[in-house]
């Protein structure tokens, strides 16, 4: 089965690179579920949502379409890392109480995978899909990266990157809402390793490749008035 494939060639950068999400997400999600015995985390990536399950939950099967990203993965002890795609998990019939996809729901075949939730997860369980968009920065620092989100690099992000900016309002989901609070990822990030999260991205990378560019240093200036 195939996938669109975005970041296999930077799994390692991936895992070192890309933020953790906020305890409370964790929390709030498991006092949704009746039980805690299974979780799966779908396109785990590195694993980093599987590990913040794995605080809650007696085991969590975390699993992605990339052996690279697997190969690269990292957890607790209770977190079963293996390769499988979206729309097959390979996970038992009602085996699951809590299915949780982050910042990756919009490359899914998105009715297959459906269809594979409501398969594993037992009656009463919870589904939860959830996204980051773009990181705003401090004081004048933001009108320049919102330069370099939409302009520089916006014409290389895949179309699919839409449902994020979005904030999923528009994704496909065949299933009741819950209402959910916000939550928020704050980090403290030196300029060095802003740029290193930067190069995980998907645009980054087609932009990079485009235009044979491997230049990290950062240039400031004013626009034009």
């Amino acid at each position: 089965m195939s996938f669109r494939d975005h970041f296999s060639d930077a799994s390692g950068a991936y895992a070192e690179f890309r933020p953790t999400y906020p305890e409370e997400l964790f929390a709030w999600l498991a006092g949704l579920c009746k039980e805690h015995e299974a979780a799966w985390d779908c396109a785990t990536g590195s694993g980093q949502a599987a590990a913040g399950l794995a605080r809650h939950v007696k085991q969590v099967v975390a699993t992605d379409a990339s052996s690279e990203q697997i190969a690269h993965a990292d957890g607790p002890s209770n977190v079963y890392f293996r390769v499988a795609p979206a729309e097959a998990g390979g996970l038992a019939d009602d085996s699951t109480d809590l299915v949780t996809v982050a910042q990756a729901a919009h490359w899914f075949d998105l009715p297959r995978f459906y269809a594979e939730v409501k398969r594993v997860l037992k009656p009463g369980g919870v589904l939860a899909l959830w996204g980051y968009g773009r990181l705003d920065l401090p004081a004048g620092m933001d009108e320049i990266f919102q330069r370099f989100y939409s302009g520089i690099v916006g014409p290389y992000w895949p179309p699919e990157r839409r449902l994020i900016d979005d904030a999923y309002r528009s994704l496909d989901f065949p299933f009741a809402e819950i209402a959910a609070p916000e939550f928020f990822i704050e980090v403290e990030w030196s300029l060095p390793r802003l740029l290193d999260y930067l190069s995980t991205w998907s645009a980054v990378k087609r932009y990079r490749a485009d235009q044979g560019s491997e230049n990290r240093t950062p240039k400031f200036g004013q626009p034009d008035k």
